[in-house]
């Protein structure tokens, strides 16, 4: 039984099947971080909302560094230099590239951790969230430190995720995200408490048990990930391989999309250091919001790229632009279609949605996620667009567009929070109108480098899209107004009947507009429900 699950487990997945996998743990792991933020809500956010802001600002300097040193910057940069590789089975200099990988971003991530326990009190004061009031400061700091080995931990298991991931390999890929979601979620539950053996305290609990279930998660992380090598024959050394040619390779990819990740999370550094100047529980407020809208981005925009950036990669290995650029076209295609309408119940449903987090909703919350709703659509295309410069190895381009959104971001959220009476709505205004612009550019660019991408069949698609996605809009604001959200009461079980059939109808309705223009991507989801009904359905003898 086991060996079978191995099997299964380290198999070869298709794009589809894999964009499949990718969505059902993005949806099981998404699941669990609204938990996480609910249990986080119903702790503090009414009673200490000073302590939850101190835990958000305590994640910015170690993601920062996570971010700038690893994150998707190994992914789209290893991926593509380690299957030219593996393609001709040129598995030495693949094995020594990787080993050279895990070895350098180990060192640099290590110290980065060292200096971050070190330094974290002036990064807090100074940097980060210089509006917080002196018990609050010191709270973060402290927290800040204990989070500090994040970037060591999730590195190592970052290398041997992209490795998995470039021989088509994702369940484990795709469970670790999940397991890290049930560490902090064990540390709410339990290490919040106060820990006492014989009648002595050894652990006062309070928000600082959060930060070590975050430690546990990342630790639970890096296990599950070393766990998918099993069967890939790496041979680790416990060297870096400076004269290989593919590591000196993604050593040159690696500092454009380095830099390009890095000034990203400077925008959300940008974003807490303005919402600190605001009352207390703005940062909590913007941060719930914008995790609540990461959710449809990651199950469609980052779920369908990730699975689909591996076999882009080998089409253009293959001398084959001709299938990178169907491919491209199709994945583009699906994303938008599937963007559409979430991004239109979003917007329609936020006090639905808010108030799954926290019982009774939050008008604040819900404001702000209402101005965020916009990016969902624009987000999610960014990750396909952002993938096909990657795919050839230009780093460059998505870096050089990233620094002119993220220089409008941070001029237009200054400007709407400390100019205007927007407050912490400006910082969605400012995200919403760049990932729009963002895109706009990415589009441009394609249209000229990779020719006839968005030829007239695509554009009358996309446009067919809108109608339906229009029509949808006008039945879900029907449903929305039919099942108003105050007449279900605050408990959840109250509120998820009405919700479901609000998202199934609006969806159906979908559906059906989607087919009645013609949008082909609707023609395969249909004949799937079709066959599920059917299925059931005994014929008489």
């Amino acid at each position: 039984m086991v060996k079978r699950f191995f099997a299964r487990a380290q198999g070869r997945l298709s794009v589809g099947t894999a964009a499949s996998l990718l969505a059902a743990s993005t949806l099981v792991s998404s699941l669990l971080g609204l938990y996480r933020e609910k249990l986080l809500l119903s702790y503090y956010y009414g009673t200490y909302p000073q302590g939850l802001d101190a835990y958000k600002v305590a994640f910015t300097i170690p993601d920062f560094m996570f971010f700038l040193l690893v994150s998707g910057a190994l992914s789209v940069t290893l991926i593509p230099v380690l299957n030219q590789r593996l393609a001709a089975n040129n598995f030495k200099s693949a094995w020594e590239l990787c080993s050279s990988l895990i070895n350098l971003m180990a060192v640099a991530t290590f110290i980065a951790s060292v200096l971050i326990i070190i330094f974290a009190e002036p990064l807090v004061q100074y940097v980060v969230a210089p509006g917080l009031d002196e018990s609050t400061r010191g709270l973060a700091v402290s927290l800040m430190r204990v989070i500090a080995i994040n970037p060591f931990l999730f590195a190592i298991s970052t290398v041997l995720a992209s490795m998995q991931q470039a021989i088509g390999r994702f369940f484990f890929f795709a469970l670790a995200p999940t397991v890290y979601s049930l560490g902090i979620i064990f540390g709410i539950l339990f290490f919040t408490n106060k820990i006492t053996i014989f009648g002595v305290t050894i652990f006062e609990g309070g928000i600082m048990g959060v930060a070590l279930g975050v430690v546990l998660g990342s630790i639970m992380q890096l296990v599950v990930s070393s766990i998918g090598m099993r069967g890939m024959n790496f041979e680790y050394n416990f060297k870096i391989f400076w004269k290989n040619l593919g590591f000196r390779q993604v050593l040159r990819l690696l500092p454009a999309r380095s830099f390009d990740q890095g000034i990203d999370y400077f925008n959300n550094l940008v974003e807490i250091n303005l919402a600190s100047r605001l009352r207390s529980g703005s940062i909590t407020a913007y941060q719930v919001a914008t995790m609540l809208h990461m959710v449809p981005i990651n199950l469609i925009g980052v779920a369908i790229s990730t699975a689909a950036f591996p076999k882009m990669t080998e089409r253009l290995a293959q001398g084959r632009p001709d299938l990178f650029r169907k491919e491209l076209r199709a994945v583009l295609r699906v994303i938008i279609w599937l963007a559409l309408p979430v991004t239109a119940i979003t917007f329609l449903g936020r006090g639905y949605i808010v108030s799954f987090l926290r019982m009774g909703g939050d008008n604040h919350i819900a404001g702000i996620l209402s101005v965020l709703a916009v990016a969902i659509l624009f987000r999610s295309i960014y990750h396909i667009a952002s993938r096909s410069f990657y795919a050839q190895q230009d780093t460059r381009t998505p870096l050089y567009i990233s620094i002119g959104a993220i220089a409008l971001n941070i001029l237009l959220a200054a400007f709407f929070v400390l100019q205007t009476d927007l407050g912490v709505f400006g910082l969605a205004a400012a995200q919403s109108i760049v990932s729009f612009v963002e895109v706009l550019i990415l589009f441009s660019i394609m249209q000229r480098r990779i020719k006839n991408v968005f030829n007239a069949k695509f554009v009358h698609g996309v446009l067919r899209m809108i109608s339906a996605t229009g029509l949808m809009f006008v039945v879900t604001y029907i449903m929305i107004k039919t099942f108003n959200l105050t007449a279900f009461g605050e408990s959840l079980f109250a509120l998820l009947p009405p919700f479901a059939l609000i998202v199934v109808v609006s969806f159906a309705s979908y559906l059906v507009f989607s087919k009645l223009l013609g949008i082909e991507e609707s023609t395969p989801v249909l004949q799937r429900l079709k066959k599920l009904v059917f299925s059931r359905i005994k014929p008489v003898s």
